[in-house]
């Protein structure tokens, strides 16, 4: 009977072994089996691919001019993206982005008129972008009203009040020093914006993963009322990446409108696609809690190379878009696909 009965009892310890080893934390999984199922290592395979893709598909995809000049296809958009990562890690998300790089791109314009500076217009690019993120946080925060209706909102509205300012006309008279954010090389085919990009994606790595503010964001995320309860002033820590996001979208005016040398109500327009594009293809969670900035510079990197490739095979910019969107689409729907599976 003692027999029999540890004979039962070892088969089902077994069948629990079985299921438990099967179940191995990712954590105590080999390194080889992290490194294969992590996202950025799946990031760079693509990467990779569409690397080799280019070269074969164009012969000028390897000049090192050209590939210089690849990197303006993501740099302004991934500096945003930076700050929208951390936005939509506390469970938000700004979609006014590309409208307050106008309307940022129409104060400096509109203050070149009159005679300021590239410290001046740098200053006044830098409160305007200011001003539209503490706007955009305020009615989140403080009124307590959903991000994503704000900021559709305050889409229309920044970049109705470019239109109204500027209308048909644009602003291009700049000082020809001011060429030099957009323009500008540091060293051979290395740009001043590239250059930016590294320092603030190396920037809100750190602030994202190796400070308190950057865990304090990822616990909102996660659970908003837990971390209330925590003690966390979870409004205060939203304004302020609200405040982060209207910043970078105000770096990456300076950057746009020096590159193109002039300012139009539609400029940067349809970027909010793009933006949260690497946000999302970078790993972060749309729905918040999760996210790795190392992701969003490699999503960077591969959109920039897909544009880039596109635009040397001469493929219509409407195919871009139909690109973009169906790529969010898919890297949305992508996990819950492969949960499912999993499960069944």
């Amino acid at each position: 009977m003692d027999n029999t009965g540890d004979g039962i009892t070892g088969s089902a310890s077994g069948k629990e072994a079985g299921s438990t080893l099967a179940r191995i934390p990712d954590h105590l999984a080999p390194w080889w089996k992290r490194a294969l199922l992590n996202w950025e290592s799946m990031l760079l395979l693509v990467a990779a691919t569409i690397f080799m893709i280019n070269s074969f598909a164009s012969p000028y995809f390897l000049d090192p001019w050209n590939l210089s000049d690849a990197t303006f296809n993501f740099t302004e958009k991934a500096m945003i993206a930076f700050a929208m990562a951390l936005l939509i890690i506390s469970g938000e998300i700004d979609l006014s982005v590309a409208s307050i790089i106008a309307l940022v791109s129409t104060a400096m314009g509109f203050a070149a008129q009159l005679g300021v500076g590239i410290p001046g217009l740098v200053f006044v690019a830098m409160c305007v972008g200011l001003l539209c993120g503490a706007f955009n946080g305020f009615l989140v925060t403080i009124m307590g009203l959903p991000s994503i209706v704000v900021t559709i909102g305050t889409m229309s509205l920044f970049r109705g009040i470019s239109y109204i300012v500027l209308g048909d006309q644009a602003y291009t008279e700049y000082p020809a020093d001011l060429s030099y954010f957009g323009q500008g090389y540091v060293w051979w085919v290395i740009s001043f914006e590239l250059v930016l990009f590294l320092v603030t994606a190396l920037i809100f790595g750190i602030l994202l993963h190796k400070t308190r503010f950057g865990r304090t964001v990822t616990m909102i995320g996660n659970n908003p009322t837990g971390a209330l309860y925590s003690g966390i002033r979870v409004k205060r820590v939203k304004f302020i990446l609200f405040l982060l996001t209207g910043v970078m979208s105000a770096v990456a005016a300076i950057c746009l409108t020096s590159r193109l040398g002039s300012t139009r109500p539609s400029i940067a327009f349809g970027w909010e696609l793009e933006i949260v594009t690497i946000v999302v293809l970078g790993g972060v969670n749309i729905l918040g809690g999760s996210g790795t900035i190392p992701g969003v510079v490699i999503a960077a990197f591969v959109l920039g190379m897909v544009t880039f490739g596109f635009g040397l095979l001469n493929v219509p910019g409407i195919m871009m878009s139909i690109f973009v969107g169906l790529l969010l689409i898919l890297v949305i729907a992508l996990p819950r696909i492969w949960a499912r599976l999993a499960s069944g």
